[in-house]
């Protein structure tokens, strides 16, 4: 699995400064088992990066607005991953960014929320949430006070989207002799309560004149507030040092006025050993069982709590035991945690049970509105009972059917009906297989959504029609079969695909395909019965027209007319020709049954492997069949299987033979 970790723009993701989004991405990294296939992109003037695999993403000539410097450092990364397949893109910190890589990476998408997420932007209205979670594959919150900030206000939904991994570390067994001393690690603003600190070790430093107090921590609009002068502010230092200080630390306190998400300082004192004091605002309080949670955020109440764990050594130090041994939450631990999150979103992926049988959704026009009448040419009827027959799951959506059923007083949204239909159907289904063909209904934009619903999902269409260059609409097939091409998996077509001229970018992944023979539909054995014709050929002006066009014509007719001036004496039932309609349906295999022999030809000029769907009722049914040499069908077919002509002199010789000769007349039909 492939994964991009998007780090907020401009978070520091140095060894100096890191944050803790930060920190966050680079040790979750460290046990994951997708370590070597994950990268992490960032923008920061820093060097000195936390790991190997962080790329910086340089942004020139942005504005400075927050929400236009968001997306034009979405768009740089989109345009650095969209070429590299990643699995999965997760987003840490700005839901504002989730719309872009939706509509234009096909990956899974984690977003995760390390802040309040109604004070973001993105996540502030209920819409906007609501967009999220339908987005989205995995929203992550660090607690479960930052999740209930989440749904305040949404209606009852369901959260199956959503899971909560806090913040994590590992477990700290060295014994490190503990000094006298105090510590502060965060801004050194009154938002996370450094003033009260400062103002505090006035009163608990006087009585207590063999102890120290320290803070760690920068703030740009930093405010000097009076504090004592065994007080030794230490700036900015490293994470490690950082932890360095906690371990050799007695006491930490961490009073914060601010709503913490959730609070590393409180979780990594504690796994350090420290007695931790602790304001009980935002996720604070679900860093650590052992801490000491302050009654009422004042300096009062500080001092008290400090000085009373100052003289009760035994407090402290069962608190200090305590906090180091029960860490509540495990970096290994969540690690795997998070490692099967993202397994989830592939829940087929690792797992070897019935993977030989697929759900496949089929995709064509069953024909409802034509009362079924070309159920015995319609390959999307045979690809389903063929997938059936091996065993695999099917679900049929008639796209013509729905889009005619539907319709109803409001046509003009009737495409996006359909779209909404299908994506529903995929979502509860989750099809392994995508099968559709001939389907004007399908857009760019359903196959797109479909992969991003699921990255594994095969998806392959298929066209019968001919690509045969003296035909009028051979540019509309082409165009057709081409639009799709860089969204399927596999195409597939009747006629060769050396024919199509593609680039062969374009090419590697079209296939020739014969009209399949199915059991239940070419169910006749001709050959045994002893038809009154000698010859039989169907033809149509459009399956959906179903009856003559008046004035039209096309080589099909011209060659009719001149064979049968040469066949004298031979008993030919030709329909959609001369006045005789076409025949469908049980017409077609009542007509299709009095005839020994058939001929198979299609429109426009005999074109390498091409035949219309026809070949499968005839051959099929057992009828001994005529085909164009040119066509070049004996690449499958022996020709004690097939006859092939070269011209129709030849064609009308070979007919009057097997008149004549009706035991190898016979005896071929029957090897079909």
């Amino acid at each position: 699995m492939k994964i991009a970790s998007i780090l907020p723009y401009k978070e520091n993701y140095t060894k100096e400064g890191a944050g803790a989004v930060a920190l966050w991405i680079s040790e979750f990294m460290r046990d994951s088992i997708y370590k070597k296939n994950s990268f992490v992109f960032g923008n920061t003037k820093n060097k000195n990066f936390l790991t190997k695999n962080y790329i910086n993403i340089k942004i020139d000539n942005i504005n400075s607005r927050f929400s236009s410097t968001t997306k034009a450092y979405s768009n740089e990364i989109i345009k650095r991953i969209e070429n590299m397949s990643f699995d999965i893109i997760e987003l840490h910190n700005r839901p504002i960014m989730v719309k872009e890589f939706y509509q234009k990476i096909n990956s899974k998408i984690i977003l995760y929320f390390h802040n309040d997420p109604i004070s973001m932007k993105g996540a502030k209205t209920i819409d906007e949430r609501i967009y999220l979670l339908n987005s989205v594959d995995k929203i992550i919150f660090i607690t479960k006070w930052v999740k209930k900030k989440f749904f305040e206000g949404l209606p009852s939904l369901s959260d199956n989207k959503t899971q909560v991994i806090y913040h994590s570390i590992d477990p700290f067994k060295k014994k490190i002799k503990k000094n006298k001393q105090i510590i502060f690690v965060g801004k050194l603003n009154e938002s996370k309560g450094y003033d009260l600190y400062c103002k505090a070790m006035f009163k608990i430093l006087d009585s207590n004149k063999d102890w120290k107090a320290y803070s760690i921590g920068e703030e740009k609009r930093f405010q000097n507030f009076p504090t004592h002068n065994r007080h030794k502010s230490l700036g900015q230092i490293s994470h490690s040092k950082v932890l360095n200080y906690l371990s050799k630390s007695e006491i930490a306190i961490i009073p914060s006025r601010w709503e913490e998400p959730f609070g590393r300082t409180a979780m990594e004192a504690s796994s350090r050993g420290c007695a931790t004091i602790i304001s009980k605002q935002g996720g604070l309080p679900e860093t650590t069982d052992y801490a000491i949670k302050l009654k009422k955020l004042d300096v009062k109440n500080i001092e008290n709590e400090t000085i009373n764990l100052i003289i009760n050594k035994n407090l402290r130090k069962k608190i200090q035991i305590n906090s180091q041994k029960y860490i509540k939450h495990d970096l290994k631990t969540n690690s795997e945690v998070i490692d099967l999150m993202r397994n989830s979103l592939f829940p087929f992926k690792n797992i070897n049970v019935n993977r030989d049988k697929l759900r496949i959704l089929n995709i064509y026009n069953i024909a409802q509105k034509l009362n079924h009448r070309i159920y015995n040419l319609s390959l999307g009827k045979k690809f389903t009972n063929g997938f059936i027959r091996n065993g695999h799951d099917v679900i049929e959506i008639s796209d013509r059917d729905y889009v005619k059923q539907n319709k109803g007083l409001n046509i003009l949204n009737i495409k996006d009906k359909f779209h909404s239909y299908l994506i529903n159907t995929f979502k509860n289904y989750n099809p392994d297989l995508v099968m559709f063909g001939h389907s004007n209904n399908i857009t760019e934009n359903i196959l797109y959504d479909f992969k991003k619903l699921n990255k594994n999902i095969i998806i392959s269409q298929w066209n019968e029609d001919p690509f045969i260059n003296n035909i009028t609409d051979k540019l509309d097939n082409k165009n057709k079969l081409k639009k799709f091409l860089p969204l399927v998996d596999h195409s597939f077509i009747t006629t060769n695909p050396s024919i199509l001229n593609f680039s062969k970018k374009n090419n590697q992944n079209i296939h020739f395909f014969m009209t399949p023979v199915d059991k239940n539909i070419e169910c006749f054995d001709v050959y045994k019965l002893k038809p009154h014709n000698d010859i039989f050929y169907a033809m149509s002006h459009g399956v959906n027209r179903a009856i003559l066009k008046e004035g039209k014509t096309d080589n099909r007719v011209n060659f009719l007319n001149k064979l049968i001036k040469k066949i004298n004496g031979i008993k030919y039932d030709f329909y959609g020709f001369a006045n005789q309609e076409p025949v469908w349906g049980n017409d077609f295999y009542k007509a299709l049954l009095n005839s020994k022999m058939a001929l198979n030809l299609s429109r426009g000029n005999p074109t390498k492997h091409y035949s219309s769907n026809r070949i499968a009722s005839l051959m099929g049914n057992g009828l001994m069949v005529f085909i164009d040499q040119k066509v070049e069908m004996n690449n499958f077919f022996n020709s004690n299987e097939i006859v092939s002509y070269n011209d129709i002199d030849d064609l009308a010789n070979k007919i009057k033979f097997y008149k004549r000769n009706d035991k190898k007349r016979a005896k071929i039909a029957k090897k079909r």
